[in-house]
């Protein structure tokens, strides 16, 4: 791997390992790590699949959901108030380069939120409450989906603009962890998007 990155031109560094510790979160890191500026991808003017994570605060599940939605073929992610930052460290490792492909906005006010939010976009919220299933949504249409706190849900904001849908279980479960949840309606979006009717 050295080689590649020697060849590649990117100044490469030894360091102490107590230097290379103060760099990673990990007990038992890789030995490699890298410094670059945070990416910023640029929006596309016409987005079909927005993913919105909404008061989602634990990291796993936040990168989770950021390589879901990349997979699935979202073309922004937004980290909505009460979120994670989108650059901690487990968000990272979990979205598994999904950084690097999806573009993310960090919104930590529902003001900043609104100008994200495209005219024509039907808007939808996983809720264990919701009326209608996530299957029956037809994802083909430009879409948003909103993922709140498995404690919480999402917020009145995003409540008061989104239609709330749900994911049937036939088991005693009451819940799916927020990242699974948004996983699954995400890949029912990107079915019906490659089996148009």
């Amino acid at each position: 791997m050295l080689n590649t990155i020697a060849t590649a031109q990117y100044e490469t560094l030894a360091c102490a390992p107590a230097v290379f510790a103060s760099l990673t979160d990990t007990v038992h890191p890789q030995g490699i790590a890298a410094l670059f500026p945070a990416p910023d991808l640029p929006l596309s003017p016409v987005r079909t699949l927005t993913l919105m994570l909404d008061g989602i605060r634990d990291p796993g599940n936040a990168g989770t959901l950021l390589r879901s939605a990349e997979a699935a073929g979202a073309e922004l992610a937004i980290f909505g108030p009460g979120s994670v930052d989108p650059f901690n460290e487990k968000v990272l490792r979990a979205a598994m380069g999904a950084h690097f492909r999806l573009p993310i906005r960090a919104c930590p006010t529902w003001a900043q939120v609104l100008p994200l939010l495209q005219d024509g976009v039907a808007s939808y919220v996983a809720d264990t409450a919701g009326a209608l299933d996530y299957d029956q949504v037809d994802w083909r249409k430009p879409s948003l989906l909103a993922v709140g706190s498995e404690s919480v849900g999402a917020g009145a904001e995003m409540r008061a603009l989104a239609v709330a849908i749900t994911i049937p279980m036939a088991g005693k479960t009451e819940s799916l962890n927020a990242g699974v949840a948004g996983s699954i309606i995400l890949f029912e979006a990107a079915r019906q998007r490659r089996n148009p009717r």
